[in-house]
């Protein structure tokens, strides 16, 4: 199985943080209903003490699991999820990704 592992890093205004999260985390259900979606959730910066962990508090963090590739791809053009990105775009700074294959 071809497993497709996303580490998206998400620039958030100053102020917004919690507005991003709480719309993510209502159109998570829609996501998770995606053909080939296996894991998809927001994560935040943990203060662990630990010197080398590179920490930003406007930063939300979004892992995800996919089947494939193509299946990605659906991901990003579906209805809910270009919805999403018009209503939540005035709280993003920036916007980055990693698309990794299991070595």
């Amino acid at each position: 199985m071809e497993m497709i592992n996303v580490i998206a890093s998400i620039q958030v205004k100053a102020g917004h943080r919690d507005d991003f999260i709480s719309a993510f985390k209502a159109n998570v259900p829609a996501v998770l209903a995606e053909e080939g979606c296996v894991e998809y959730r927001p994560a935040i910066d943990l203060e662990s003490g630990i010197d080398a962990q590179l920490k930003d508090e406007t930063v939300v963090t979004v892992i995800e699991k996919w089947d494939t590739l193509d299946a990605l791809k659906a991901h990003l053009e579906a209805p809910h999820m270009l919805a999403f990105r018009e209503m939540a775009g005035d709280w993003v700074d920036e916007v980055s990704l990693k698309i990794l294959e299991d070595a």
